[in-house]
């Protein structure tokens, strides 16, 4: 079978986690990927420990099926080379502050002099225009002002960091591949290449959709913890178990709380499904104590077949010894 992006010649000048990971998903999709280092650090991520052969896992875990070079940019002959290579490839995929690529002189405007065809993708925090844009900062900072920190954590009000990068993969490797491919699409179509500006910031506001449609529906400013699918009703929660772990139920729909209740003989409950305020607190502390009663292992095969919407909490070591992560032709 093809690869789809087979013949797809991409230079990647972008450092750490939001450009590579796009990268990442264009090269397993069959694009050839070379990527731009400056010379002496190389991509940042080089350096983050733990290393494997003296290689960084952590570059290793977003730099595969890629090829990689050492080019000087503030070097003239190392423009040269640059633009040379820009002749021959389809995608230039970047991460540097606003403004910074022009200023070098390889920035689109004279990529597309040389090819026409070039689509030219930038990322950064908060986009090439706008009042943030020459601001520094990280996928944190990026959560932060897109208020999805602020909607994430307790009912006491306190953000909490969530476990992955959001903003960097969510709102800058997935939307620039997204528009990547489609630009590639399109080409075909009006014959020439196009500028593509991801804001991560922009990128990570636009995961508010159901909250955003919500608040400009009611004016009501969302609490952590007490949404819909963050805490508010005891059909869609995260119950501690007897020895300390955890069992994750997203019973949303009647048929399976029903088959929940049923299952923890608690057919009283079948009415309280969307309980809120002090009766859904009273009764999410009464299936915390059920959940107390047992192990999260007792627990998961007092479900096993039963359509009830619930699983395991996993440690890392958990996630790539289960079996769904190990089944052949699964992404694992």
């Amino acid at each position: 079978m093809t690869a789809p992006l087979e013949g797809i010649k991409i230079l990647d000048l972008t450092r750490l986690l939001p450009g590579a990971f796009c990268s990442m998903i264009l090269a397993d999709l069959g694009a050839d990927v070379l990527k731009i280092e400056e010379p002496g650090r190389g991509d940042y991520a080089r350096w983050l420990p733990p290393f494997i052969k003296k290689e960084s896992s952590n570059f290793l875990s977003i730099n595969r099926n890629k090829k990689s070079m050492i080019l000087d940019l503030k070097r003239e002959k190392g423009k040269e080379i640059f633009l040379r290579l820009v002749k021959e490839h389809d995608v230039v995929l970047e991460s540097f502050r606003p403004g910074t690529m022009d200023r070098l002189g390889v920035g689109y405007g004279e990529a597309k002099k040389i090819n026409p065809m070039i689509i030219f993708c930038a990322i950064s925090g908060y986009g090439q225009d706008g009042p943030y844009k020459d601001m520094v900062g990280h996928d944190i900072n990026y959560l932060g002002v897109a208020g999805i920190l602020g909607i994430t954590g307790s009912s006491d009000g306190t953000p909490v960091i969530p476990g992955v990068q959001i903003g960097d993969i969510g709102g800058g490797s997935l939307m620039a591949a997204i528009a990547i491919l489609g630009a590639i699409v399109a080409r075909e179509r009006i014959k020439k290449g196009q500028f593509i500006d991801i804001s991560m910031t922009d990128g990570a506001i636009s995961w508010l959709s159901i909250h955003a449609g919500k608040y400009f529906a009611d004016k009501l400013i969302p609490t952590p913890g007490k949404m819909l699918l963050s805490g508010e009703f005891p059909c869609y929660q995260v119950y501690p178990t007897k020895d300390k772990r955890y069992i994750t139920v997203g019973a949303l729909e009647p048929k399976f709380w029903r088959n929940l209740c049923l299952a923890i003989s608690r057919e009283d409950l079948i009415v309280h499904q969307f309980a809120a305020g002090e009766e859904g607190e009273g009764v999410t502390k009464e299936i915390q104590d059920i959940f107390l009663a047992k192990t999260q292992k007792e627990w998961l095969e007092t479900f096993e077949g039963l359509e009830v919407c619930c699983g395991p909490v996993n440690t890392l070591e958990e996630v790539f010894s289960d079996s769904q992560c190990t089944s052949s032709g699964d992404a694992c």
